[in-house]
């Protein structure tokens, strides 16, 4: 399976005129990024992004290069023509779908088809597939059982299986990532922060053996992993959908806990998502984590080692909303550290937000460029699609909800309450 680029949209959609340069730049893409096997060399990106950087027009160069910086939600169940030319233009790194683009099985692999047919370089393809009530896939099949539910029922080897089973399906869909596992410590199971029933365990300890052996198997079945919320969430009083959380956690407890977990995944998982939270320990001034340089660039990617691919949480939450303006937010999400903005529901916004990273710092963007590439180097093809195939997939996640929940409490499906937090209904 590869990228399907047809090497003809690429010079109706991106030049103007027609030169033996743009021609040749439409031959490379489609060698690298059509004919190549999936698991290219990092190189091939890089000469790539290199190349159209040399030869395109400023306005070229935006298309090929700095959309990538954009992770972008998309409006509905099919892409219609405008939608379609906004995303060819942008050009954004990646998408990440919700329940409003879900309505079958073949529904959502034409949505993600479409979507890889319209992008020039492989695009991240993610979701929010968790267990429980944050399941996407829930809508159109079994809901997998959520983190919390796996925890008390005590069975490692349930929790690999949901791992398995998670990677499997995701691929079948054309996914590439999952933005999970949680890596939140849950201090309090009935806290109103939005992580009800998400969390992986109770102490570091916990943690790290639950979530890692969800993250394990999800990898080997060819799914990159984010860890989130770094630098922990979990002492959050409100929900960064809807305000900035105040986290008033010193850095002695911190150590001793949420970092004790993340330290751990520095080198386990493929991504790391920064919260919304504002941490007086790290930054006095009123500070989202994931516009904060302290936080990203000297925390994650300094103390910690971690050298994945590093992305915000969704933008478009009360907690930068309330706090910050547009252009602000961009600037400070990339300048922090972050190779990713993530846009989930403001799609029309894209295009500004691409105005506004034009004018960031060249090492700003050069190395976002960076780590993007090296994710996208190592993600996986899609598998073949087929419904007999979801069927199948559909009936192990059911068998394994029932091993943990057991028949009665199983036909209970997790509650829409978008009340309390958007995160169930988005």
């Amino acid at each position: 399976m590869v990228n399907r680029i047809e090497c003809a949209s690429v010079d109706a959609d991106l030049f103007q005129t027609e030169s033996t340069d743009q021609i040749l730049c439409a031959h490379l893409t489609e060698v690298l990024f059509v004919r190549r096997p999936f698991n290219a060399n990092l190189q091939g990106f890089i000469f790539c992004f290199a190349f159209l950087a040399s030869i395109l027009p400023f306005d070229g160069m935006e298309s090929a290069s700095l959309g990538q910086l954009i992770l972008t939600g998309v409006p509905g169940k099919e892409i219609d023509p405008a939608t379609a030319a906004l995303f060819r233009k942008v050009q954004p790194g990646g998408f990440i779908l919700f329940g409003r683009n879900i309505e079958s099985a073949p529904q959502l692999r034409k949505l993600i088809d479409d979507l890889r047919d319209l992008s020039v370089v492989e695009p991240i393809i993610t979701i929010d597939q968790e267990g429980g009530r944050v399941s996407r896939l829930r809508l159109i099949g079994s809901e997998p059982p959520s983190a919390q539910q796996l925890r008390d029922k005590g069975d490692i080897e349930l929790v690999r299986r949901h791992g398995v089973l998670t990677g499997r399906i995701l691929r079948l869909f054309g996914f590439n990532l999952d933005l999970c596992p949680v890596l939140d410590i849950s201090f309090d199971d009935q806290a109103d922060n939005s992580l009800r029933g998400r969390c992986y365990g109770r102490d570091v300890t916990e943690v790290v053996r639950l979530a890692g052996a969800f993250n394990d198997a999800l990898r080997r079945e060819g799914i990159a992993s984010c860890g989130k919320h770094f630098p922990g969430y979990s002492a959050a009083t409100v929900d960064a959908h809807h305000d900035l959380p105040l986290i008033q956690r010193s850095r002695t407890e911190l150590d001793a806990n949420e970092l004790a977990v993340f330290r751990q995944f520095a080198n386990r998982v493929d991504s790391m998502m920064i919260c919304h939270g504002w941490y007086p320990c790290f930054n006095v001034e009123k500070t989202a984590a994931s516009l904060s340089s302290r936080i990203v660039t000297e925390l994650l990617q300094g103390e910690l080692g971690f050298a994945g691919l590093t992305m915000t949480d969704d933008l478009d939450m009360g907690a930068i909303l309330n706090e910050y303006g547009f252009e602000e937010t961009i600037r400070r999400a990339i300048g922090a550290g972050n190779d990713l903005a993530m846009i989930c529901h403001r799609v029309p916004a894209i295009e500004e937000a691409l105005g506004y990273i034009a004018k960031l710092p060249n090492d700003q963007v050069e190395r976002a460029l960076g780590n993007i590439a090296r994710c996208k180097a190592g993600l996986s093809a899609p598998n073949d699609f087929s419904e007999t195939a979801f069927a199948e997939l559909n009936a192990e996640i059911w068998d394994l909800r029932v091993a943990v929940l057991g028949q009665e409490r199983a036909a209970e499906r997790s509650p829409e309450d978008g009340k309390r937090s958007p995160v169930e209904s988005y």
